[in-house]
Order: C-alpha cells, then structure tokens, then sequence
C-alpha cells in the first residue's frame, strides 16, 4: 500500500514537472479558462460545446487532487452543466468501497442527515480527506436524486495484491472484481518510474514485486471501471460522471483503458489545471479539456495527509507533493501518536488542531516511525 500511495502523490507531480529548465513556467491562463491540450501549447476553448458533446457519451471522469477545495468546486459546476445537457446523469465516487453502496442510497433517497451518511458510510475509516470538500457533491446528487455509485473496493484487497499477486487472492475475497485488463505499454513504463523510486530495501525480489504493484494498480483502476460498466449495462442511455483521484484519468491510462476493455466508449477526461503551471506538451491525448484554477487565499490551512486508523492513533497512507507535511519530513507509514502535545485519538483531533493554525504558526507532531518516536515540527506558511 505504500507503493500505491507513492503512487499518487507522484503522479500529481510527473506530469507538471519542468522539462529541463529551473526558470518558472510561463503560466497557462487565467482561472476559470478552459483549455484543450495538444501536442504543443493548450489552446483555449468554449466549454459549451465541450461539455455538451461529452454529456452525450456514456462516461465522463472528473479528476482531482483530493485535497483541494477548488478542485471540488469545480467538479460541482461541471456537474451541474453536464446535468443540465444530460437530466439522465448517475455519479461515481473513488471515495467510497463497494460494500456501503446502501448507505449511498438511502442518502439519495434523503433518509439520513449529514452526520448519519458519514458516520454510516464510515468516511473516516475508508477516505478521510475533509468532508466539507465534498459534501456539497453529494447534497448535488441528493437534491436531484441522482444515483450515487460507490467505485472502489477495500484498501486491504488492494494491499493484498500488491503483497500476494493477484493469482494467490482467493476469488471469495475479491469483491467479484475480474481480472482486469493489463496496462498499456505507456501506463506500464509510468508505472516502472513510479516503483523505481521506492526506497531499494523495500523492493526486493524485484521484478516479481513490480509486478505485483502493477497488478494492484490495475485492480484499483479496474474496480472502478468495473462498476460503471455494470450499471451502464443495466440503464443504457446514461451519462456516469466518476470523481477520482487525476491518476486514474490522466493519459487514459487508468480507468478509462479499463473501460474501454469493457466496451464503453467513448470516456470524457477532465482534470483541473493550477494556471500557475506550464501546460505546453502535454500532448492530445492527457485529457479533453483542463478547467484553470488558482488557490484562493484563505482556504482552511491543510496538513497535506491521508490517514487510516490504528488503534488510538493514526497512521499516514499518504503525504501529498509539496505540502507542509512533506516539507515537515513526515512519510507514509509514520503514525501519528499527538498534535500539540494532545493525544491523537482520531481524525477529528489532527483535524482540528490542523485548522486551528494560523499563516507562519508551528504545529508540533508526535510520530512513531518503524520502532522510535519522533517529534516533527510542522510550519504553516505565512501569508503572502
């Protein structure tokens, strides 16, 4: 599972490096542009006629960086106008395991409060990125009684892949998840990159451990993919828009290739674009179109972390590119055992403390990493 949260936080990074030079990118637009990707520079484009011939295909997928507020306010909106071309519309969440799917539907059906729908569907336990970022999608889906499709499967059969093959996990435990289709040549190659930059002790044996990493991505993706394909299968004619995570939609590695794999085609690719990176070369084929976002000021500081709960405290799966907690030394695999010399008992403890911090503070943290602890000082950026 490390390798797969490595993963993620690189391939929010590989596509946006700079080829070469150390000067800044030119900056590809202003927020609230869209733009089409090509071979050369993105070149602006009107969403009306974009999303409109999407909203006639069957799959659309948004991506996101999962924590960032602007990225779901733009998926909202994006929502909203396919919604208005396509009134036929289901939405699929990366967020949520197979198994509370009834959960999602009795929220749809308008049966549970707020609090209810997360503590019941256990979004501390399965995602754990801040709520208020994405309920405002959910109360879309409510409001309009659009269903809510829960994508993915529980972590530990992706970490049981990864560690095992997907040959040695017994068919009972796999979610009735086929096998997916193996990756493209490209995907496979981006794939190496990305396990060739785990640390060497941990990649023993390894050809048969890359494989195996390949095997757990592909079901990550193939899952998701999967789900669509069957409720497409059972409603012909409906639009189903999947929020995910941009590694899943860039370059239609992911889970479009999956589900082409399946026969749905074509498949809409989206992702938002921070204005502020150069998006010259990206080549046709990274997405559809990139919507123009800029981070505003005063967003709720964030600590830049996944976690999963261990015990009385938390463990990070994952630690976003470029964030405080990254500049901080934190990895994944640390458990956090106290914030500001509290214990940390659950979620809501790091939370809080987190967003209690103001621009230039010092946040002190209390991690145990393999068989020491560690006392690791997080610090906010002032305000420019």
């Amino acid at each position: 599972m490390r390798l797969l949260a490595l993963f993620a936080t690189m391939m929010m990074t590989l596509s946006a490096a700079c080829s070469g030079s150390q000067m800044p990118p030119p900056p590809c637009g202003q927020a609230g542009e869209w733009l089409a990707p090509t071979a050369a520079a993105a070149q602006f484009i009107q969403p009306g006629p974009l999303l409109e011939r999407l909203a006639r295909q069957p799959v659309v997928l948004l991506g996101e960086a999962h924590d960032s507020a602007e990225d779901h306010r733009w998926q909202l909106h994006t929502l909203t106008q396919l919604h208005a071309f396509q009134p036929r519309l289901a939405i699929g969440f990366e967020m949520f395991p197979r198994r509370v799917q009834p959960v999602l539907d009795q929220w749809v059906a308008g049966a549970l409060s707020e609090d209810e729908f997360l503590k019941r569907s256990e979004w501390e336990k399965v995602w754990s990125f801040d709520p208020r970022d994405y309920l405002p999608l959910f109360h879309f889906a409510r409001m309009n009684r659009l269903p809510m499709l829960a994508l993915n499967v529980e972590r530990s059969l992706v970490e049981a892949v990864g560690k095992q093959g997907w040959d040695a996990v017994p068919d009972a435990e796999k979610e009735g998840v086929a096998r997916p289709a193996p990756p493209s040549p490209a995907y496979h190659k981006e794939l190496r990159t990305v396990f060739d930059h785990h640390p060497a002790k941990e990649r023993e044996k390894a050809e048969a451990a890359f494989a195996r990493f390949v095997e757990a991505q592909t079901l990550w993706d193939g899952a998701m993919a999967q789900v669509m394909a069957r409720y497409l299968e059972k409603n012909p004619g409906v639009l189903v828009v999947g929020i995910m995570g941009a590694g899943h939609v860039r370059n239609g590695h992911g889970v479009a290739h999956q589900l082409k794999h399946l026969g749905v085609l074509p498949v809409g690719a989206l992702l938002s674009w921070d204005r502020a990176e150069s998006c010259e070369s990206l080549g046709e084929d990274f997405a559809d179109a990139l919507y123009l976002v800029a981070q505003p000021k005063g967003n709720p500081p964030r600590l830049g972390v996944s976690t999963d709960q261990v015990g009385d405290s938390l463990r990070i799966v994952s630690v976003m590119a470029g964030s405080v907690a990254e500049q901080a030394g934190l990895k994944s695999g640390d458990v956090i055992v106290a914030v500001a010399g509290q214990p940390v008992k659950g979620l809501q403890t790091l939370r809080a403390a987190v967003q209690r911090q103001t621009p230039g503070t010092w946040l002190p943290l209390k991690i145990r990493r393999e068989n020491s602890e560690l006392e690791i000082v997080a610090r906010f950026p002032s305000a420019s």
